[in-house]
């Protein structure tokens, strides 16, 4: 039995490259594309790199195109990883050694966010002859196998009780609008004027308002959508229509008292003192709001929601009312109408009897 080839060289790493081959033809090409790939720094890592320096690489080469705030969000889902693995060598990551790792976070669905992040990380290892295969697409993320909780969505008693609660609150229009329209929170919190075309009761979907904390400091920024289909319009029922007229004339007057953050003039939200609003000023609330209503005799036990419950509540409101899910889809500005479907659109129990009961008389 022939022996296999193997060849060597000092790489510009100044590590030691060893390849192997069945053939002195084989080894050959390998040795000249290697070196080549050396001469021409087109190797981009040594394959004794930790996860941590590869990830670094990753992130600056791989990454370079992405937004700052999903660059941040790639640094918090790989800092939960870190302690844990990323100090090994990645050509010494195996199954074994990731899945215990995995089972030491806090949540299934943190499993599933470092999961996703790993196994692009790792891809890019395996396109760069650094791995042979990627040991993270095997790892489990669920480890009890409950059935994943509903979205919390309102009740139409529960969206007038809300409403009403909060009818002298500064986000009575950020309500009204989102349950009127079913925008992200982030497209509310991101329009601006010359979005909102009154004469034609529609709204343009053109951006959407992104808050990074910076030392200290807000930093605000305006991001287009992500895909061609979030950027839409969305016909304004008359309650939404009357909340952006009503906003129109409150953000004239605290414009007149507080000058706005450069940049930021033409947003249709604001703060007491025209600065722009985040999404945990939303939260904040919302959960003043729920602990106000449970405080009412008539209104205990009103459950906490989030903002993005609101977007859940407009769908449902809409499949239930009949709108056909094509146009729904268009509306909440989603690629495919599975996205539409699977996510955004619940059932209510009483719709359900509702539903039976028609069938039950038809029989």
């Amino acid at each position: 039995m022939e022996k296999e080839k193997m060849a060597r060289f000092i790489n510009r790493f100044g590590k030691r490259q060893t390849l192997y081959a069945s053939t002195m033809t084989e080894i050959s090409r390998k040795l000249r594309d290697e070196r080549f790939y050396d001469d021409n720094e087109l190797n981009v890592a040594d394959s004794t790199i930790t996860l941590d320096e590869w990830y670094e690489k990753w992130i600056k080469t791989c990454k370079s195109h992405c937004r700052d705030t999903t660059k941040r969000t790639y640094q918090i889902q790989y800092n939960r990883l870190s302690p844990l693995i990323g100090w090994r060598k990645i050509n010494k990551l195996n199954l074994v050694i990731l899945q215990d790792a995995f089972n030491q976070l806090g949540s299934d669905k943190s499993r599933e966010d470092c999961k996703a992040l790993l196994v692009d990380i790792l891809n890019r290892a395996v396109e760069t002859n650094l791995l042979n295969k990627n040991p993270a697409v095997a790892v489990k993320t669920r480890l009890v196998n409950n059935p994943k909780e509903e979205k919390r969505i309102l009740t139409e008693e529960e969206t007038d009780i809300l409403l009403e609660c909060a009818k002298d609150s500064m986000m009575y229009p950020v309500f009204v609008v989102a349950l009127g329209t079913g925008m992200r929170i982030g497209e509310i919190l991101g329009l601006t004027w010359d979005c909102v075309d009154f004469e034609k009761s529609i709204i343009r979907v053109e951006k959407t308002l992104v808050y990074m904390p910076g030392n200290g400091k807000a930093i605000y920024e305006f991001h287009q959508p992500k895909t061609e289909a979030g950027r839409r319009q969305i016909p304004m029922s008359k309650d939404v229509k009357k909340a952006l007229l009503a906003q129109k004339a409150w953000k004239d007057r605290v414009s007149i008292r507080h000058n706005p953050r450069p940049g930021m003039e033409d947003l249709v939200f604001c703060s007491k003192t025209n600065n722009p609003i985040n999404e945990s000023n939303v939260r904040g609330a919302i959960r003043w709001l729920v602990e106000k209503i449970n405080r009412m005799e008539s209104h205990k036990g009103f459950e906490p929601f989030t903002p993005h419950g609101l977007r859940h509540t407009f769908a449902t409101r809409c499949i239930e009312k009949g709108m056909r899910p094509k146009t729904l889809q268009r509306i909440l500005g989603h690629n495919s109408l599975q996205m539409t479907m699977d996510l955004y659109c619940h059932v209510e129990i009483s719709t359900i009897w509702d539903e039976m009961a028609l069938i039950s008389e038809m029989v």
